[in-house]
């Protein structure tokens, strides 16, 4: 990994070049916006002075109006998404990762909802997904928007059930069966019962030897001795971490045998609600700032944080000295 003044030196250049264009769709959007609105005012106004019903003159004002507004701001949209996926580019090379920017089926996708770290989703949407070994171990990280389907009387709309980060590392060390980490839900505890399931496996409820993390976390397993000897206060700790890190909450994960594919000796997935990362900000700005590229690099740095803080060696438990 190179350092973000090197960074800085190769991209400020490329981002320089980009500045006469950034200007210039700017402008072009904002000339459509401008003509646009009033447009589909005035369109709309004539076709109710002319007799037409409330609906079909706001509609004959929006349609055309929209049409403009979209075309005026389609080399806008362009140049944002080339500077968003050349900048990911670049950065994900430095740190020795492979990007996609719209992955369409993430390996193991499905598991997370097997295992309960995801809702049920009507419509799903992914992008950002990084691949990539780190400290030994595969790994992958992809942003993910879920939504639910809803249904009023009048109308079908879609709800956004889970906005965040979904990880997937290969565990360097030996997992056995099932190890479900999930968050402490109080006095819902009683009704969620001593089992749970998990793709078909029965999961019990595992005491934590810390009382701290048996208020935030509930453990499943399979097995108690595995479960122990995954769940370490120093893994719990890093699990706590890794939410600072992501600016984000509600994390949980789930480690499996099961999904091992080459890679390692089971797999831990992880999942977070986080805000939108790897984003380079507004176009309204210049883009040779190095405030802004610095701040994309930052969540770079943040995926190194992330292995470091899952796979980092830890100390033996008691129990296993």
């Amino acid at each position: 990994m190179r350092d973000f003044d090197t960074v800085w030196a190769e991209l400020e250049p490329w981002l320089a070049g980009l500045e006469s264009r950034r200007e210039a769709v700017v402008r072009r959007l904002i000339t459509g916006l401008s003509i646009a609105i009033p447009g589909g005012i005035v369109v709309a106004l004539i076709l109710l002075a002319a007799g037409a019903p409330g609906g079909l003159a706001m509609l004959g004002g929006v349609v055309p109006a929209g049409a403009f507004a979209a075309f005026m701001s389609s080399p806008f949209n362009a140049l944002r998404t080339e500077v968003k996926h050349g900048l990911n580019n670049r950065l994900a090379e430095t740190f020795s990762l492979r990007y996609a920017p719209k992955p369409n089926n993430p390996a193991h996708f499905d598991s997370f909802r097997s295992h309960g770290l995801i809702p049920r989703s009507d419509q799903r949407e992914f992008e950002d997904h990084f691949s990539g070994e780190a400290h030994g171990a595969g790994f992958e990280l992809y942003e993910a928007e879920l939504k639910q389907r809803r249904r009023s009387r009048k109308r079908t709309y879609y709800v956004t059930v889970f906005r965040g980060v979904l990880i997937r590392i290969a565990f360097p060390r030996t997992i056995e069966g099932v190890t479900l980490i999930t968050r402490d839900q109080g006095i819902f505890n009683a009704l969620d019962g001593l089992m749970r399931s998990a793709n078909g496996r029965r999961l019990e409820r595992i005491g934590l030897v810390d009382p701290k993390f048996e208020r935030i976390f509930q453990v499943y397993g399979t097995d108690q001795v595995m479960a122990r000897y995954l769940m370490t206060p120093t893994f719990m700790e890093r699990v706590l971490a890794l939410e600072t890190a992501l600016k984000g909450k509600n994390v949980r994960g789930v480690f499996d045998e099961a999904l091992a594919d080459g890679f390692g000796r089971g797999e831990l997935l992880l999942a977070a609600e986080t805000g939108n990362l790897f984003e380079p900000g507004s176009l309204f700005k210049p883009l040779n700032v190095r405030s802004r590229v610095e701040t994309l690099y930052r969540d770079f740095e943040l995926i190194e944080e992330i292995i470091a803080l899952v796979l980092a060696p830890d100390e033996k438990p008691e129990w296993m000295a």
